[in-house]
C-alpha cells in the first residue's frame, strides 16, 4: 500500500498510544502456563501480539482478546500441548525468541515457523544456550523452522550474552524455571529491557533483579496475573520525535511506560535540549508509568555508543532523523543489532532519509548523521521493506519535511501499531 504524507504545520492535541508490545508478548505467554485465569486490560493488539494470542490458543491455553481486555486461561507451567502442526510466529521475534525457553519444560515436538522476514533472523543466539542446559533443538541453517524436540531434563547455567538482546536473556530465563541445579543467571554486558524479570516475579517465581546479572530459579508453578498494560513507550516515540521538530508543536501523550530499560530516546533528547516534561508518575502492572509533555525545541548534534544503545534499540531509526536536524554531526556506534532486526535498518534508514536530504553516512556498526537546523527537502518516495519501525519514521519525515513524503508498504505498521496513521493525522496541523 503507497500512502502519501504532507508536511505539517505543527503537532497540537493529546492521545494514548495502544499497550505495549513487549509486556502484551510476555502477558500472553506466562498467563498461558499460569494456574488458573489471567486478565489484561490495555492489550496491545497488532499483527505480532495476535500472533502469540494465536500461538499460545494452539500450545492448548484458552485466550479470549476483546479490544485492549485479555483473558488467558493458562495449562499450568508444564501442561503445554503439542499441536498437530507447526505453530505460525507471523512476523514476530519476540515469539520466536521466547517461546522456546517455555517449550523446553514441556513434553513432545514443537515446531516454530515464521513469515519471510522473520526466517531471515537468527535463532543460534538462543538456541545455542537452550542447548548448553540440555534442550534438543534443530534449526535451518540458523534460521526458522525451529524444532524443540522437548522433555530431556535441563540444567541450570551462567551464561553471558555475547550481544545485548532482552529476547534472549529472556528465553534463557523462561528455561530456567524448569532447570536443575539451582539458579539460572544472564550475564549482561548493558542491561536491556527487563519486562520478563518483572511478570515472572508478579507471578510468584523467584527472581533475582541484580543488574547486569539477572537469574531465575527453578519453579513449580506461576500464579495467574491481572495486570493493566501501559502505553507503548515505542509506539508514543514517533510523536515524541514529530512535536520536538516541527516549530509551535505541543502535545500531551497520557499513559506512557517509562520503565528505564525503555527510555534511552527520551535521555538522548533531553542532552540534545529536547522540551520533554513528565506528569502523573505512577506504577501500574509493576512498570513505571507518566504523561509526556511535548514541544518543539531546537537541537545540537550527540554521540550514542555501544553502553546505550539496548535501551533505544528500536528508536534508532527515528534518530537518526532527528540528528538530521540537529546542529553539528551525531555519531551511533556500537548498533550492529540494527542489521538483524525485521530489515537491515543500518542501510534501510540510509535509504529512507538520504532521498529526503538527510546527510546520513553508515558504518557496520552504525552511522553518521551531518546536522542541518531546518526542514529537509522530502519529495522522495521511501521503501519500508516490510519493516514497521521504518514505515513509522518515514511518516514521521514526512511531516517535518517541506515538500512530504510517499511511502511504500505503509501497512507494515499494522505490526505493532495498526492504527498509526489515523492518529498521527488527526493531531496534525496543515
Amino acid at each position: 500500500m503507497a500512502l502519501d504524507v504532507e508536511p505539517a504545520v505543527s503537532l497540537r492535541g493529546d492521545l494514548a498510544v495502544p499497550g505495549d508490545k513487549s509486556i502484551s508478548h510476555r502477558a500472553l505467554l506466562l498467563g498461558a502456563v499460569a494456574d488458573g485465569d489471567s486478565r489484561f486490560t490495555g492489550f496491545g493488539a497488532s499483527a505480532d501480539t495476535l500472533s502469540t494470542a494465536a500461538g499460545m490458543r494452539a500450545l492448548g491455553a484458552e485466550v479470549d482478546v476483546d479490544g485492549d481486555v485479555v483473558r488467558v486461561g493458562g495449562v499450568g507451567l508444564r501442561g503445554l500441548q503439542a499441536p498437530d502442526g507447526p505453530i505460525d510466529c507471523g512476523n514476530s521475534g519476540t515469539l520466536m525468541r521466547l517461546l522456546p525457553g517455555l517449550l523446553v519444560g514441556q513434553k513432545g515436538r514443537f515446531e516454530l515457523v515464521g513469515d519471510e522476514s522473520l526466517s531471515r533472523r537468527p535463532l543460534g543466539r538462543i538456541a545455542d544456550p537452550l542447548a548448553e542446559m540440555g534442550a534438543q533443538l534443530e534449526t535451518e541453517g540458523g534460521h526458522a523452522p525451529l524444532v524443540v524436540e522437548a522433555g530431556a531434563p535441563v540444567r541450570a547455567i551462567r551464561y553471558e550474552l555475547p550481544v545485548a538482546s532482552a529476547q534472549v536473556k529472556s528465553c534463557v530465563l523462561l528455561a530456567g524455571l524448569f532447570a536443575e541445579g539451582g539458579r539460572t543467571v544472564v550475564v549482561e554486558r548493558h542491561p536491556s529491557r527487563d519486562h520478563t524479570e518483572r511478570m515472572l516475579e508478579a507471578a510468584g517465581a523467584r527472581v533475582r533483579r541484580k543488574s547486569g546479572e539477572p537469574g531465575v530459579w527453578p519453579a513449580e508453578r506461576l500464579q495467574p496475573l491481572s495486570l493493566a498494560i501501559p502505553g507503548d513507550f515505542s509506539s508514543a516515540a514517533p510523536f515524541v520525535v514529530a512535536a520536538t521538530l516541527l516549530s509551535g508543536s505541543s502535545i500531551r501523550i497520557h499513559g506512557v511506560g517509562l520503565n528505564p530499560t525503555r527510555t534511552g530516546l527520551l535521555d538522548v533528547l533531553e542532552r540534545m535540549g529536547a522540551r520533554i516534561a513528565h506528569f502523573n508518575r505512577r506504577a501500574e502492572g509493576g512498570e513505571p508509568v507518566a504523561d509526556l509533555e511535548v514541544e518543539h525545541a531546537d537541537l545540537v548534534a550527540t554521540e550514542i555508543g555501544p553502553a546505550e544503545v539496548p535501551r533505544l534499540v528500536d528508536e534508532l531509526p527515528l534518530f537518526a532523523l532527528v540528528a538530521g536536524m540537529a546542529r553539528g554531526d551525531s555519531v551511533v556506534r556500537g548498533a550492529a543489532e540494527l542489521r538483524v532486526k525485521e530489515s537491515d535498518r543500518i542501510e534501510t534508514v540510509k535509504n529512507a532519509l538520504r532521498p529526503l536530504g538527510i546527510r546520513i553516512e553508515t558504518a557496520h556498526d552504525g552511522f553518521r548523521v551531518r546536522g542541518v537546523p531546518s526542514r529537509p527537502k522530502g519529495g522522495g518516495m521511501v521503501e519500508t521493506a516490510g519493516d514497521h519501525r521504518i514505515a513509522m519514521l518515514a511518516a514521521v519525515a514526512g511531516l517535518v519535511s517541506r515538500e512530504g513524503v510517499r511511502i511504500e508498504g505503509a501497512e507494515s505498521v499494522a505490526v505493532s501499531f495498526p492504527d498509526f496513521f489515523p492518529m498521527l493525522d488527526s493531531i496534525a496541523a496543515r
